[in-house]
C-alpha cells in the first residue's frame, strides 16, 4: 500500500508540473517553461536536461532506478521520457532545433526501452506516444539502432507494416549490410509463422511477406557470391 501511495503521489505531482509547463508553452513563455522543466529533471534524477542528454540510455536508466522501489521504476521512466518530449518542444519553441532533436531522440529511446521490457500496457494519458515522438522528429534520419528498436516494438504490437517500414529504412541506409539482411530475413521468417488474419490485421498480407523474404534472400545470395572476388 505504501508503494502504491508513493507512485500515485509521484504521478499526481508530475501531472501538476506538466500542466504548468504546457500552460506556459501555450502562452509561448518558453523561458519560464524551461525553468520548470529543469527543476523537475533535478527532482526526478538529480541532473539538468543538457546533462541528461549527454548520458547513454544505460546511464540514464541507472539514475532513474537508483533508490526507487521496483514497482515505481517503470512509471518514473515514463515521466522522464515525457519530460524529455516537453523539453524538446521548449527547445523547438526557442528555435534551438539541434537541441530539440536530441531531447526527442533521447525520450523516444527511453520510451521504447520501457515498452520493450513490458507486456503491452496502457500508458497514462499524458505520456507521449511513439508516433508523437516520430512526428516531432519529422524528417530527421533516425540512427539504425533507433530503427531497430522501432521495428521490434511494432512487431511486438502486431503492427507488421510499420515494422517493415523501419526495416526498409535501415536497408536503405545500408543495403548490403549482411547482418542487417540476416536480421530482416529473420523478421520475415517469424511473420511466416503468423496466421493470415494476424498478417492482414498488421497490414502486411502473406503475399507481401513472401515477396519481402524472397527479395532479401536473393540480395543475401548475391552478396555472398560477390564477396570472394572482392578479397
Amino acid at each position: 500500500m505504501i508503494r502504491r501511495d508513493y507512485i500515485l503521489r509521484m504521478l499526481e505531482e508530475f501531472f501538476e508540473m506538466l500542466s504548468r509547463i504546457r500552460a506556459l508553452q501555450k502562452g509561448e513563455k518558453w523561458g519560464e517553461a524551461s525553468v520548470v522543466a529543469e527543476e523537475e529533471f533535478h527532482r526526478l534524477v538529480g541532473l539538468g536536461a543538457q546533462e541528461i542528454a549527454r548520458l547513454s540510455e544505460t546511464e540514464l536508466l541507472a539514475l532513474i532506478i537508483k533508490g526507487e522501489p521496483t514497482l515505481a521504476v517503470r512509471d518514473k521512466t515514463l515521466l522522464v521520457a515525457t519530460l524529455l518530449k516537453e523539453s524538446g518542444d521548449i527547445a523547438a519553441g526557442e528555435e534551438r532545433p539541434a537541441e530539440s532533436l536530441t531531447y526527442y531522440l533521447k525520450g523516444l529511446h527511453l520510451l521504447l526501452a520501457v515498452l520493450a521490457r513490458e507486456e503491452p500496457f496502457e500508458c497514462p494519458a499524458f505520456v507521449p506516444r511513439i508516433e508523437g515522438f516520430l512526428a516531432a522528429l519529422g524528417d530527421f534520419v533516425l540512427p539504425l539502432s533507433t530503427q531497430a528498436m522501432l521495428m521490434q516494438h511494432f512487431e511486438r504490437l502486431g503492427e507488421f507494416a510499420k515494422a517493415e517500414d523501419a526495416l526498409f529504412a535501415m536497408l536503405e541506409a545500408e543495403p548490403n549490410n549482411p547482418d542487417l539482411l540476416s536480421f530482416g530475413i529473420g523478421f520475415y521468417q517469424r511473420l511466416k509463422r503468423q496466421t493470415n488474419d494476424a498478417l492482414e490485421q498488421g497490414n502486411l498480407p502473406r503475399a507481401e511477406v513472401e515477396a519481402g523474404l524472397g527479395q532479401l534472400v536473393a540480395r543475401q545470395a548475391a552478396i555472398k557470391k560477390v564477396a570472394p572476388h572482392e578479397v
